[in-house]
């Protein structure tokens, strides 16, 4: 069997490394690159992918979910062996103790404590919000460089953790506004969006602002529609964008003003109060916002026929 490694120097052919003799030699000119190479795999040999996935012996990825990074032995919670067999009942209190025990031992201090409990909180929110795991990993970074850099001093575990995986949202484009996180979270909007601005400042996230395209797929979706009115949508906030609308304005409400727009025009209508519904905003955002683009925009629409 040979793996390629790369090329030779002197005819600038593919290098490959003969594991049975140990050499990395060229195969087109035979030049001998290195001899007794070492083989930094697995020391044992599996030929097909069942006796791989058999022989593997490494455990379970590292993840910043948990406060040890899953480094550390769990011991199950289900009286049951590595065979699936019920544990003996004599055998039970002894393992009852152990597990005691190695969940004492595995939080040992107070910072490991403020991370179990605030992992845990991001996990449930992230949980209710439907998250992606690759967010709530970033999400849980983001919180252990703000315990890192001493900002949890002084403000709830609960709101650093609603304004990381806001500020992860916002890092992967996940549209979820601050009303949504303040939902699920166990503090208000307002803490919430006071420890956002503070991590995100002092850890330089270098977020970009929210766009109202961002929303668009999810709303649209939300709402039924098609994807011709998804288009007309697409379309009518970039006009916007382009002519300054969107400006100091909520993206949400430019979203929700331009679906309800398209669905004029596409013949597709939705009522402003199910659009605001979905968008989270009132019913009067959607009014004024839908009236500065009529205003401004030439959509073909009647403002006094239709913004009811």
């Amino acid at each position: 069997m040979s793996i390629q490694t790369n090329l030779c120097t002197e005819c600038g052919n593919t290098i490959f490394f003969d594991e049975n003799r140990g050499l990395l030699v060229c195969e087109e000119c035979g030049l001998v690159h290195s001899e007794k190479h070492i083989d930094r795999g697995p020391e044992w040999r599996a030929f097909n992918a069942d006796q791989k996935k058999k022989r593997t012996r490494t455990g379970a990825p590292m993840t910043y979910m948990i406060h040890d990074k899953g480094l550390s032995t769990m011991i199950d919670w289900r009286n049951r062996d590595i065979f699936g067999k019920e544990i003996p009942a004599k055998l039970r209190g002894q393992i009852y103790r152990l597990r005691k025990w190695q969940s004492r031992i595995r939080v040992s201090d107070a910072t490991e404590r403020n991370l179990t409990f605030a992992l845990s909180e991001l996990d449930r929110m992230a949980s209710n919000l439907e998250l992606q795991k690759n967010l709530r990993e970033c999400a849980a970074k983001i919180y252990r460089d703000a315990v890192e850099a001493h900002l949890i001093r002084g403000r709830s575990i609960e709101g650093v953790a609603a304004a990381s995986l806001y500020a992860a949202c916002r890092m992967f484009k996940v549209p979820r506004t601050l009303n949504e996180i303040a939902e699920v979270a166990r503090v208000d909007k307002k803490e919430i969006s006071r420890s956002f601005r503070f991590i995100s400042n002092e850890l330089e996230l270098n977020l970009n602002p929210t766009k109202p395209i961002d929303f668009l797929t999810r709303f649209i979706s939300e709402l039924k529609l098609t994807s011709n009115c998804q288009k007309m949508a697409k379309a009518i906030i970039r006009m916007a964008e382009r002519r300054g609308l969107t400006s100091g304005r909520g993206p949400t409400g430019v979203c929700a003003a331009a679906i309800y727009a398209s669905s004029i025009l596409s013949n597709e209508r939705r009522t402003q109060r199910s659009i605001a519904r979905v968008s989270c905003v009132t019913e009067v955002t959607v009014r004024n916002r839908f009236s500065e683009l009529v205003e401004n925009l030439n959509l073909g629409i009647s403002l006094k026929r239709n913004n009811k």
